[in-house]
């Protein structure tokens, strides 16, 4: 149906004369009047004898506009010229498909340009190395820098959450978690932070592009070791290093969990075989309370804001948390925040004066 609708729109059909008009046909003239009802369309066609010109027949042929029923003009009748197909139309309806076709091809059957690299056709980022080190781009926005005009902490933060769950979702082992497999998924297990060291050389400024690498490696029998390199994309300068050691939690009880063999079969496959890139700071820090603290903060309550997918209080908004605290906020003005140490108990930082 759609071909034959296609075809009588290039190709118009003409319907034959009846019998009946047969009959009214004269020697000489040619009449042609369909019926009122039908429409009101009006051809005339005239034909002579060809006359002789020095003893060479010339054809000469007239023919008349038609008229309708109501005086008015209608185009001459259609020939095999005039009856061929748009070709602008046609054109057009081709260089739509093959582009649509083409689009497709791209996203469904792209390949690497090198076997050691895998590229994310979505422009999420690419896997390198041996298909172990995941790297991605980014642009520092306007909204992301403070009054010293450089990205802030946070900022740099999010920088490597984002590689890390990108990470697992490039290669295959996202899961309907926030960065779990399905394996996870399945038994209700989610990945948290126990412990996370960040040095920062040298913060990007507005509009800078930077380059995050990252990659994991085992961290004992049941932790995970995920690793951080930043640097300026345009020069090679390592801005920011970072290590962090991951664990699993069932995000039913809330309790740490020992990673399945079968979690542990997804994701063994992708562990690289590396040091760290930054030594464990081994000082150990004296437990505050309120008695040996020189400065204390009540009343600080999470928000709705502050909860990720997996309903728990981010380790990012804990670093915001932090660094707003008045006492801080002072220190600032003239210093940066030059290393971070997060873990399960506590947090610190190193602060350096600004250049």
């Amino acid at each position: 149906m759609v071909a034959t609708a296609v075809t009588s729109a290039f190709f118009p059909v003409t319907s034959s004369p009846d019998s009946s008009d047969s009959k009214n046909k004269k020697l000489g003239s040619i009449k042609s009047k369909p019926s009122v009802s039908s429409g009101s369309l009006q051809v005339k066609a005239n034909a002579q004898a060809p006359p002789k010109i020095n003893g060479t027949v010339a054809v000469t042929t007239s023919v008349e506009g038609s008229k309708n029923d109501d005086g008015a003009s209608s185009p001459p009748p259609r020939t095999f010229i005039n009856q061929l197909p748009d070709w602008s139309m046609l054109l057009a309806a081709i260089t739509t498909i093959f582009l649509a076709a083409e689009k497709q091809w791209m996203m469904l059957d792209w390949k690497p340009r090198r076997p050691d690299m895998v590229i994310d056709p979505f422009g999420i980022g690419k896997i390198v190395q041996d298909g172990l080190v995941f790297s991605q781009n980014f642009s520092i926005r306007s909204y992301e820098i403070g009054a010293d005009q450089t990205a802030s902490i946070e900022t740099l933060m999010n920088h490597l959450q984002e590689t890390a769950i990108n990470h697992c979702r490039s290669a295959g082992l996202l899961g309907e978690g926030f960065g779990a497999t399905p394996e996870m998924c399945k038994k209700n297990l989610i990945w948290v932070v126990t412990r996370m060291q960040v040095v920062v050389d040298r913060y990007p400024t507005w509009g800078d592009v930077v380059q995050v690498d990252t990659w994991v490696s085992a961290s004992g029998k049941n932790g995970m070791r995920r690793d951080w390199l930043v640097s300026n994309s345009e020069t090679g300068e390592i801005l920011t290093r970072a290590t962090s050691v991951w664990v699993m939690m069932n995000k039913l009880t809330r309790r740490l969990s020992k990673i399945p063999e079968e979690v542990r079969g997804e994701i063994e496959p992708f562990f690289m075989n590396s040091d760290p890139v930054l030594a464990e700071d081994s000082q150990k820090l004296v437990k505050l309370d309120d008695s040996t603290a020189e400065h204390v903060c009540k009343g600080l309550t999470p928000k709705w804001s502050d909860l990720d997918v997996n309903q728990h209080v981010n380790n990012v908004k804990y670093i915001g948390w932090i660094l707003e605290v008045d006492s801080l906020r002072l220190y600032f003005k003239d210093f940066l925040l030059n290393m971070l140490t997060l873990t399960s108990s506590y947090l610190k930082i190193t602060i350096k004066r600004k250049s």
